[in-house]
């Protein structure tokens, strides 16, 4: 399949809620010729019914739906890639799911872009957005702690406190 001049690749933006990554991935997604932005979430949000939302003590199918939705944001990756499109992928993989993400995607070049705000940048995210990410038990330092802790350090790492949703995608 012709793919144009430029070959095809995959972004993976990752990072915690509030972090940015819809945004950044969005603006980044639209800077290139042809590009998809893969929202991991959608793919949650299809379950109908029998939906298990993941918690910070996550039951078996709530783990089972989460390794079911990296899967397949993965393999639509890897499609939009191979029709000659950059799939820009967003989704938070914290830990182990980052490394099983990259060696799910066949696509190379695969380059991984990690947001790292400070855990007081993302609760003035947080606050300031219309969704609500954390409750339920999750917090803003559990997750940076995930991240910062047991997330191996793959790829670029950019610490967003600072910087404007366009800014950032500068630094990509």
């Amino acid at each position: 399949m012709d793919t144009g001049t430029r070959p095809a690749a995959v972004v993976m933006v990752t990072g915690v809620m509030a972090a940015g990554k819809s945004t950044v991935a969005e603006l980044l997604a639209a800077r290139l010729p042809r590009a998809a932005h893969v929202r991991g979430d959608v793919f949650r949000r299809m379950v109908v019914s029998g939906r298990e939302e993941m918690t910070p003590e996550p039951a078996p199918g709530a783990l089972a739906q989460l390794d079911l939705r990296q899967r397949i944001a993965a393999t639509v990756a890897d499609e939009y890639a191979g029709a000659g499109f950059t799939a820009v992928v967003q989704d938070i993989l914290l830990g182990d799911d980052l490394p099983r993400f990259v060696a799910r995607v066949r696509t190379r070049p695969l380059y991984v872009v990690v947001l790292a705000p400070s855990a007081e940048a993302v609760r003035e995210r947080e606050a300031g957005r219309a969704k609500t990410g954390y409750g339920g038990g999750w917090t803003v330092e559990a997750f940076d702690r995930a991240l910062r802790e047991e997330t191996p350090r793959t790829g670029l790492w950019l610490d967003t406190s600072g910087q404007t949703p366009h800014e950032t995608v500068d630094a990509i």
